[in-house]
């Protein structure tokens, strides 16, 4: 068990005594601001009663931003959207294709660290109107987002600068849009909790050991076997922690995302039978509300589907997998969550960011800079000017 809300199954292999549990203690002590945005101690850099005109019900919200800037409140979007009864959409890429002109008004979240991403910079120019609501979270420093909000005369809420886009779902970026749904942002803070439940340390230091010794039998592809629909963005954005974080000095992981049950009729051959260099991640989420088959409408022959419901299935499928895989001796960890709420996914939040961070210090990868990126971003000026 991880917490009382997760239930945890650890990778099967042997793994050599290293330095990760105490790694994990210096880490804690920084002082770090990506680990500090993930306790309770962190404050955000806005209040609700400043920001009153943009919690109104009736309004529909729209958050512009590439990557971490956007991928943190998408996970938090979808994996609570039964909660949420406010309408967010998300622009995260450029679009070729012209979109007709939509006379709704929008609260428009853009959000970018720098405030020069040239991508989230073109769909302001392009989306934003007269006669939306603009609001901004970017660095306190002279940059073009922040020049065009106040020629907008809009609110700008100051981007954490020690915090990176992937690593920044628990602080500003990730928890005003969080308070904008209508969510308690200091529930998802479970730093403080986490670090006295000894399971879940023991758990997560356990946890590097074994990717450590995957990637030393060089095993680079870390493949998501995700059994929930609202999850698809919570992985899209790990994905880019774990890579954008580790791909540096001609190593690193690969996270590869596989939504089931609907791979297993496309890429599960593949993942049993094919190339060895990937280790899995199982993700399974109860659901209390699940539709059910009616069993007046079952054949015969399928009667084991009988006073089933379609999480049920989608357990059974799962488990079944998971009995192969270990009859193969492919590697895999397992996650069960038994209830969703903010609670259960800050807790995840948590594992994921200390887990990558570990694993960049154990590599001996600075976990927090992505330098490559960064030429395509020149390469790019270069070309338009």
């Amino acid at each position: 068990m991880l917490t009382n809300n997760i239930n945890f199954i650890n990778f099967k292999v042997n793994k050599k005594k290293s330095n990760i549990k105490k790694n994990l203690k210096l880490i804690l002590k920084e002082n770090n601001q990506v680990i500090l945005s993930l306790s309770k101690e962190y404050k955000n850099n806005f209040k609700n009663k400043n920001l009153a005109k943009f919690f109104k019900k009736k309004l529909d919200y729209r958050v512009i931003g590439m990557g971490g800037s956007s991928l943190g409140a998408q996970a938090i979007y979808d994996f609570l959207i039964n909660k949420i009864k406010k309408k967010f959409i998300f622009v995260d890429n450029l679009q070729g294709t012209k979109k007709k002109n939509v006379k709704k008004i929008f609260n428009n979240l853009i959000i970018s660290k720098s405030g020069n991403t040239i991508e989230t910079i073109v769909n302001s120019k392009i989306l934003i109107k007269k006669s939306d609501k603009n609001l901004f979270i970017t660095e306190n420093k002279k940059s073009y987002l922040r020049q065009f909000a106040n020629q907008l005369k809009a609110e700008v809420i100051d981007h954490n600068n020690f915090i990176g886009g992937r690593y920044s779902v628990l602080s500003e970026v990730g928890m005003l849009p969080a308070e904008l749904m209508g969510l308690n942002s200091k529930t998802f803070r479970q730093l403080n909790n986490i670090i006295k439940n000894k399971s879940f340390m023991n758990a997560l230091v356990s946890n590097v050991e074994a990717t450590i010794s995957l990637i030393k039998n060089k095993k680079f592809n870390s493949v998501i076997i995700n059994y929930d629909q609202q999850s698809v963005n919570l992985f899209n954005w790990y994905q880019q922690l774990l890579a954008e974080s580790l791909g540096k000095n001609k190593i690193g992981l690969l996270p590869i995302i596989s939504l089931m049950p609907k791979d297993n009729h496309s890429v599960m051959q593949l993942y049993l039978d094919g190339f060895k260099n990937n280790f899995f991640t199982f993700f399974y989420v109860k659901e209390n509300n699940s539709s059910k088959l009616l069993n007046s409408e079952i054949l015969e022959e399928y009667k084991f589907l009988k006073n089933k419901n379609v999480s049920e299935i989608i357990y059974a499928q799962k488990k079944a997998t998971e009995n192969v895989f270990t009859r193969k001796k492919i590697p895999f960890r397992s996650f069960e969550v038994k209830k969703r709420n903010e609670k259960t996914l800050g807790e995840l939040f948590c594992f994921f960011i200390l887990e990558t961070i570990l694993l960049g210090k154990a590599l001996k990868i600075n976990p927090f800079d992505q330098p490559a990126v960064e030429l395509i971003k020149k390469e790019t000026k270069k070309i338009l000017t």
